[in-house]
């Protein structure tokens, strides 16, 4: 109820930023308060409701690494427009150059607070609560998974951060984002120790296993890691922890095909996906409940592959993997002209 009383007395001080709209984002969504009870603080997040009446899927977008919950990423709430889901678009302690960020248990509860709110107050469909994020929002989205794997119908991570400490030294330590990390975890983790382990505790390699039997698609681009920040071997790796054993890419694998940026003959097999587009899929592997796909391109989501795949999952059934009717995208444009 309080949840709810809080939303309400947000929306009537928001009355004028609704009517103007928020830049960047498509007429209707709105700015919120939640409660979190990581801490009992009032959160923001940008929402969406659509006026249907039943239940309805509930879209999870988490922002960048170094954005914020009112960071432009509009095609997340135009799908949801388009396609009468809820939306939330959280803050979750904003960048990750902070402790209180990257991956806390402050942001844990920050983005478990924030479904919470929704299912106190309004009609979702608690079997499609879907995540997605790409970089700093797919490392936030890969620790949910294996944090609060009971939460998720499915979850849908691109060019995501596996490791926190690898990725310090696969950036170097004068790297702006490897600052970062040492900012948030209190040191340079090759000396400090407890930066060290707080890098651990905030990587989503520590608890992914437990994502055992959550719906997982992780992707990135074959050129992310040289035409972007994070190698795309976080995502290899984090296939692995989740495959079942003689599923698993092995090690020397995973490094041929980063230093040569091409797949190793006997991982190549024959990979059509129109959602991809003219980024066609140079690897896809499948194991169980998740599936990884290195495809032609850098460090960036494709949407339509994304979002079309998370509205076919249910939570508690087997992953569907063919998409045999999808949603036209480029339709979405015309929800952000229309002012629906």
């Amino acid at each position: 109820m309080i949840e709810k009383i809080i939303f309400m007395m947000m929306v009537a001080i928001s009355t004028p930023a609704l009517a103007a709209g928020i830049k960047g984002w498509p007429v209707g969504v709105c700015e919120i308060q939640y409660l979190s009870h990581a801490d009992q603080t009032l959160q923001p997040a940008l929402f969406y409701a659509p006026k249907v009446e039943g239940k309805k899927p509930l879209l999870v977008a988490l922002h960048t690494w170094s954005g914020n919950y009112r960071q432009p990423e509009p095609d997340y709430a135009r799908w949801c427009v388009q396609n009468g889901w809820f939306f939330i678009h959280p803050h979750f302690r904003g960048p990750n150059w902070t402790p209180q960020a990257l991956g806390s248990e402050l942001v844990v509860q920050d983005i478990a607070s924030a479904v919470q709110f929704a299912l106190k107050t309004y009609e979702i469909d608690p079997d499609r609560i879907y995540l997605a994020g790409v970089s700093g929002g797919a490392h936030a989205a890969l620790l949910m998974a294996g944090r609060r794997p009971d939460i998720w119908a499915g979850v849908s991570a691109w060019c995501g951060i596996y490791d926190v400490g690898q990725w310090w030294k696969d950036l170097g330590a004068k790297n702006r984002y490897s600052q970062n990390i040492e900012a948030a975890c209190g040191g340079c983790p090759a000396t400090n120790g407890k930066a060290a382990e707080e890098c651990v505790k905030r990587s989503p390699a520590t608890y992914l296993a437990n994502a055992r039997a959550v719906n997982l698609d992780l992707n990135a681009g074959v050129k992310d890691g040289r035409f972007g920040s994070v190698p795309f071997t976080h995502s290899l790796r984090a296939f692995n922890m989740v495959a079942q054993e003689n599923d698993k890419i092995d090690e020397s694998d995973i490094e041929q095909f980063y230093k040569e940026m091409k797949a190793p003959p006997r991982l190549l097999g024959e990979v059509l996906d129109p959602l991809y587009g003219r980024q066609t899929p140079v690897l896809r592997k499948i194991s169980r409940n998740v599936r990884v796909t290195i495809f032609n391109g850098g460090h960036e989501i494709i949407p339509a592959a994304a979002l079309n795949w998370l509205a076919q999952q249910r939570k508690g059934s087997p992953p569907v993997w063919e998409i045999k009717s999808p949603v036209n995208f480029k339709a979405l444009e015309e929800v952000t002209k229309s002012g629906l």
